[in-house]
């Protein structure tokens, strides 16, 4: 069996639920953070940009290697830029 890569927060709550420190929501808070995620969901927008085309190969070569949509791919790298876990090289 494929063994999970997981990098040091998802480590951390896994290793939390398997200790048992998990506790199931009441119904009514189930509702709430379910409503709070369908409007976190609505809220995309959309951005046009223009890639040099050796950029937009490489990302569709990526995800097509991930299997995933280009689009994914590149909303991911945005998304840990902007969280810290993909920095610049200086």
């Amino acid at each position: 069996m494929n063994e999970l890569q997981l990098d040091a927060e998802e480590a951390d709550i896994l290793n939390s639920y398997e200790a048992g420190e998990w506790l199931p929501l009441p119904k009514s808070e189930l509702a709430r953070y379910q409503r709070y995620a369908r409007a976190t969901f609505r809220q995309n927008g959309k951005v046009n940009i223009q890639l040099p085309l050796k950029n937009l190969k490489a990302l569709r070569k990526r995800a097509l290697q991930k299997g995933i949509p280009y689009q994914t791919l590149i909303t991911n790298i945005l998304n840990q830029y902007l969280t810290g876990q993909l920095v610049e090289r200086v």
